[in-house]
């Protein structure tokens, strides 16, 4: 499997079903989501071979026992999935899961600070937590669905300041997800140089493919199978 940071820019009309699963990020982050759960989503994971599974700070060192040996990487979120930790408590959240084997960490920002002009919170917290990653890629979640355009080219802005590899749509626990409108926004903000994950809501290979269409490097999802089932008739 391709290891590289930023799958790049291909068309979705003319990308294989292969190439599409290694833009997938499984998420297993529902309350009610246990270890039967994650133990399932690494199977298909493996079999599959998609880019990412998502997991709770709770689940990564199960998630990365049952993925060594394959491409697939173990992601682990923090502050998730309202973003309102203090910096400190999401600096050792990073940490904690770098400990139990993430790969990747996924950050929700302070949602509420950005809101209110509280930059130098939000500064922070996306250097503490790019800090702990120790080289590793963080993606920054913005919820795109609470913030005006203004205030999403701000926090884009931030975390390529901090030194995050990724900025992402959403949680998927808000009152909207992904939009190729937002995706787009962001594409323009940060340039070629920074990932951009659309996730929350997508369902479809239409919706994956619209998303990639639009700027979008990653897909987050928890609708894999039912994407990739979709890409392969359509093929």
């Amino acid at each position: 499997m391709n290891r590289s940071l930023h799958p790049g820019r291909t068309s979705p009309a003319s990308m294989p079903v292969e190439a599409m699963a290694r833009r997938i990020e499984h998420g297993v982050l529902a309350p009610e989501s246990g270890e039967g759960e994650v133990v399932s989503t690494c199977n298909l994971a493996r079999a599959i071979g998609i880019r990412a599974v998502v997991v709770k700070p709770a689940h990564v060192s199960l998630a990365r026992r049952l993925l060594i040996g394959t491409d697939v990487r173990a992601v682990c979120v923090v502050g998730f999935p309202h973003g309102g930790s203090l910096p400190g408590v999401k600096g050792a959240e990073a940490e904690a899961a770098v400990r139990d084997g993430a790969d990747e960490l996924d950050m929700v920002i302070n949602i509420g600070a950005l809101r209110e002009g509280r930059t130098d919170l939000v500064r922070d917290e996306l250097r503490r937590v790019v800090a702990a990653a120790a080289g590793r890629p963080v993606k920054v979640i913005l919820e795109t669905a609470l913030l005006t355009d203004g205030l999403k080219i701000q926090a884009c802005r931030l975390a390529q300041e901090a030194g995050a590899a990724y900025v992402k749509t959403s949680t998927g626990f808000s009152k909207g997800g992904a939009t190729t409108a937002d995706v787009a926004l962001m594409r323009r903000t940060v340039g070629a140089h920074m990932g951009v994950k659309a996730s929350g809501g997508i369902r479809s290979w239409a919706d994956a493919a619209a998303m990639i269409d639009a700027g979008a490097d990653l897909i987050g999802t928890s609708h894999t199978e039912a994407i990739l089932a979709e890409a392969r008739r359509a093929a």
